[in-house]
């Protein structure tokens, strides 16, 4: 009887060894040694689909891309736009959790990854098409990418260690609940991601409201603080 054959290598089969060799071991578990090893195949083999290890990591980052969902800015969806990129910020966010190890890779920025422009195409068209400015919508773009991909980078809650005794209330007169926090990591995340998502929506729609009625200052603009009576 005829030995089956192995799947015929691709660039899919490549992407998906990456990623999980990523998502389990972190970006320096990968190489294109590592990843012939793991598809049996020749090393040189890998090198009729991708360049280097690089270009395996921007497929690997763009497929993440392609997880996320861009409905909310489709035209014919009744979401408002703040609506659509709170929603479209929750679903970016989830993607990024499923997979924080490529996080560093895609705070880089889209740079030619089709997945990777086709989000940053939908949401500055949708901005734009909401009524703001070209650059203010290249400004929310890039601030939403700073906030979303921070968040992901990682855990505020995992940043404090379970041990009680190292908050002496002595130097720490405030912190006699940080050794819960790490015991309540999802909840602490997701509350403060929401928290600043919220913040960062309303903060924007305040900003709409005075480009509305034509007040919206120039980028960079520092207005005083209003005196107290």
């Amino acid at each position: 009887m005829a030995r089956p054959r192995k799947p015929l290598l691709s660039r899919d089969r490549i992407v998906e060894a990456a990623s999980a060799l990523v998502d389990s071991e972190g970006l320096d578990a990968v190489s294109t040694r590592r990843l012939a090893a793991e598809l049996g195949v020749s090393g040189p083999s890998l090198y009729n689909h991708f360049r280097n290890k690089d270009e395996i990591l921007d497929a690997v980052a763009d497929a993440v891309s392609a997880q996320v969902d861009l409905s909310m800015f489709d035209e014919s969806d009744a979401r408002d736009w703040r609506a659509a990129l709170h929603d479209w910020a929750v679903s970016y966010r989830a993607a990024l959790a499923e997979h924080p190890h490529i996080v560093p890779v895609l705070a880089q920025g889209p740079g030619r990854r089709p997945a990777g422009l086709r989000v940053a195409d939908a949401v500055f068209g949708a901005m734009v098409r909401a009524g703001w400015p070209p650059a203010q919508a290249t400004y929310i773009g890039a601030l939403m990418r700073y906030f979303i991909t921070g968040s992901a980078l990682g855990s505020f809650a995992r940043g404090f260690v379970d041990d009680e005794t190292a908050y002496d209330p002595a130097d720490y007169p405030h912190l006699g609940q940080a050794h819960l926090l790490a015991d309540r990591r999802q909840k602490v995340d997701e509350g403060a991601f929401e928290t600043g998502l919220r913040a960062l929506v309303d903060g924007l729609s305040l900003q709409y409201e005075q480009l509305e009625r034509g007040h919206l200052p120039p980028a960079g603009t520092v207005r005083p603080a209003p005196k107290r009576s």
